[in-house]
């Protein structure tokens, strides 16, 4: 469904802040997988993302998304096959808009906003009954107005309200306070379970990374150095990827983020 072959990205080549952010790597992602990924600051994650978004163009490499090669394919044309979500819930809503407004625009609705039907508007309150955190009531509230959690929440949902071929998180509940990215987790579940979504998820929380999805990835220095799905998953602990990470590195995982969230 998605590939990756042999990318790699350098990012100030020539100059003393040369950085390989993305050493010939390969990855095969298959549909339906809900992939969860991690590694220390620096590995290559956002890069990773970045690279199967279009962001910048890589060096070396080809990306193929469900069976077309998109390597040199703009972002905004890549956007219309990928949903993503960023760790700051600031981004990804139109915060002078409506409620009812962003989900219009996320729906393909684009300037008729003034157009939306009573089912178009039946439909969205559906939507966000989901959600469970009392938007359906509040529709035409700015969505400046909501707290972070629901923000993030109401951005899953506009995200993957045409479902995308591909939804990339990128460590999208690390701004949160735990008892709301736990929910904003269980609602990443149901939703991605619900329809079927083929989903990269990038998180600090390797317990988290283990409870999540069918398979986890460990990236450092801009290469996967650790995959595991299904079976051989279950019954891993997070003791058992930090000594994944130290084999496959030689050294220990230095990360406070990360380690403190496994206490």
């Amino acid at each position: 469904m998605l590939k990756l072959e042999h990318v790699s990205k350098t990012f100030n080549p020539g100059t003393q802040d040369e950085k390989l952010a993305l050493n010939d790597l390969s990855l095969h992602v298959e549909r339906g997988d809900f992939m969860t990924i991690i590694g220390a600051n620096g590995a290559g994650k956002s890069t990773l993302f970045n690279a199967i978004a279009g962001s910048f163009y890589t060096d070396s490499g080809s990306i193929f998304l469900d069976g077309k090669d998109v390597t040199m394919e703009p972002e905004h044309r890549r956007a219309r096959s990928i949903g993503r979500l960023f760790q700051d819930p600031m981004l990804g809503t139109a915060p002078g808009m409506s409620i009812e407004e962003n989900l219009a625009l996320s729906s393909g609705k684009g300037g008729w906003l003034s157009s939306i039907s009573a089912k178009e508007r039946r439909m969205f309150q559906d939507k966000l009954a989901l959600l469970d955190m009392g938007l359906e009531d509040r529709m035409r509230q700015p969505v400046g107005l909501l707290s972070g959690g629901q923000r993030q929440a109401l951005t899953l949902l506009m995200a993957t309200m045409n479902p995308p071929k591909l939804l990339l998180l990128d460590e999208h509940t690390a701004a949160l306070d735990p008892a709301t990215a736990e929910k904003v987790l269980e609602l990443t579940r149901n939703i991605v379970e619900r329809n079927r979504l083929t989903c990269l998820m990038i998180t600090h929380n390797m317990q988290s990374a283990l409870e999540l999805g069918n398979r986890t990835i460990m990236m450092n220095h801009g290469q996967v150095v650790f995959d595991v799905r299904d079976a051989a998953r279950k019954g891993l602990t997070v003791q058992n990827l930090l000594d994944r990470f130290r084999e496959a590195s030689g050294k220990a995982l230095d990360n406070d983020r990360m380690l403190l969230t496994e206490q």
